[in-house]
């Protein structure tokens, strides 16, 4: 009687550890959207001073994403996380200064951006392989990947919410409202100092061999039209329609402006459970959704807009980010197919360097608000979220089977966690031969995917 030995298995903690400084990161970005309306009221600060620095986040954070993804998969993802945290956390210091002089503001608003694109580049990468083996026991599929998603979210929602609830009753707003910041950030550096690198070696390791390419082809067609939609969506949510629709509110304008920031990235969580559903129906069904359900967002913002209703731009703004989450976890699902290991931070970037640019789109609305009416501006949104999912879906078209369900091999990975490449392929073929399946059969290696 043979006995086959079973391995322990891993602890599952230093994935779940190191996300916390993810939270930090989208704690930050929302703390100060919910004091968008104190900075009007209570700073004195212009409509489009105020939209602007909202702005300047994304100027900080474009070139922290796109020099720190390739920094990470060249040098580690361990320093450029920790060192991208000490930046998140300087720069709240500078917003509180902003508080007595709001020249401040901007370097802290910049100082955000370069943090959180240096968190988001290196630290998505890192929490990805951090969650799974030999760092944490293997988990459901997709699940390393969305996890920096899920807490980032986590910071988002929560971040506004308890900045707009100090801000409305604490002393000293601008400056109490950042506080919670500051000791979550330093509560995840101590958590997360004990976390491993990933990447050990991986210049040395990998100059002696081919580099596995990275899908190019397949990162076009799956994420380019959808996403920009990514932040476009919430960015409208908890940014626009707030100060469209607060003029009844009497004094309450800052709490609802952190209750709709809280709701927005919190429908986007709950959104998780039926992206995982549509991601085993199809593979781009997530993402098509997510930009039909934006889509819906938009439309029901334009009468919440137009007869000033908060309750009903309430609902609007929960539906945008409901959007939000499905086109964020198809996207960082996407990102890490397309990319093999040591490339997995600098594609990981470009996404959420793509995601991010529609971040400007409040900025657009209130540009064009000058020339045609808001709702109207809502509405060609909605028009053009449905266009983008027409484009994902012809561009996809070709994975279809004729069942018109989306076939899985292409995006099955290999063991190294990358798209098999025409070489594996044949070397595939030459091993084993070519799949032989019944008339009526399914490949069983399909089958145990789906299972």
């Amino acid at each position: 009687m043979s006995t086959t030995p079973t391995l322990a298995s891993p602890p599952r903690r230093h994935g779940l550890r190191a996300a916390w400084i993810m939270t930090a990161s989208g704690w930050s970005a929302n703390q100060f959207s919910a004091l968008l309306g104190s900075y009007r009221t209570g700073a004195g600060l212009s409509e489009s001073t105020v939209t602007g620095l909202f702005a300047l986040y994304v100027l900080g954070l474009v070139p922290g994403l796109l020099v720190c993804g390739p920094l990470a998969d060249r040098h580690g993802r361990r320093p450029l996380a920790l060192a991208a945290l000490a930046v998140n956390l300087l720069s709240t210091v500078l917003l509180m200064a902003g508080s007595a002089a709001s020249g401040w503001l901007f370097p802290g608003r910049f100082l955000t951006g370069v943090g959180a694109g240096a968190l988001l580049a290196a630290g998505s990468a890192w929490i990805k392989e951090l969650s799974g083996p030999p760092h944490e026991s293997p988990a459901g599929p997709g699940t390393a990947a969305k996890r920096s998603g899920l807490f980032v979210s986590a910071g988002f929602a929560s971040g506004g919410l308890v900045a707009s609830l100090i801000a409305q009753w604490a002393p000293y707003p601008r400056v109490t409202a950042y506080v919670p910041h500051l000791l979550l950030g330093a509560a995840a550096w101590v958590a997360t100092r004990g976390a491993p690198e990933t990447r050990p070696g991986t210049v040395a390791a990998e100059e002696g061999r081919a580099a596995v390419p990275v899908d190019w082809r397949r990162f076009r067609r799956a994420l380019l039209p959808l996403a920009p939609w990514i932040f476009a969506a919430p960015a409208l949510g908890f940014v626009t329609l707030p100060g469209l629709v607060d003029g009844g509110l009497d004094g309450w304008e800052t709490v609802y402006a952190g209750v709709t920031t809280a709701v927005v990235p919190g429908a986007g969580m709950a959104a998780h459970p039926l992206a995982r559903r549509l991601a085993t129906r199809h593979r781009i069904a997530t993402g098509a959704t997510g930009l039909l359900v934006i889509a819906l967002g938009l439309l029901l913002a334009v009468p919440a807009v137009s007869a000033a209703r908060p309750a009903l731009a309430l609902f609007a703004a929960a539906v945008l980010g409901a959007g939000y989450g499905l086109t964020l976890t198809y996207a960082l699902t996407e990102a890490a197919t397309v990319a093999p290991p040591e490339r997995l931070a600098r594609v990981g970037s470009l996404v959420w360097t793509l995601a991010y640019l529609g971040m400007f789109a409040p900025y657009v609305v209130t540009l064009l608000s000058s020339t045609f009416a808001v709702p109207s501006l809502l509405g060609a949104g909605a028009v053009l979220a449905v266009l983008c999912c027409t484009v994902l879906a012809a561009l996809n078209r070709r994975d279809q089977d004729s069942s018109g369900r989306f076939r899985q091999d292409d995006r099955r990975a290999n063991p190294q966690g990358h798209s098999p490449t025409p070489a594996d392929g044949q070397r595939r073929h030459r091993a084993t031969g070519p799949p032989q399946f019944g008339r009526g059969g399914a490949d069983p290696r399909r089958r145990a995917h789906e299972v």
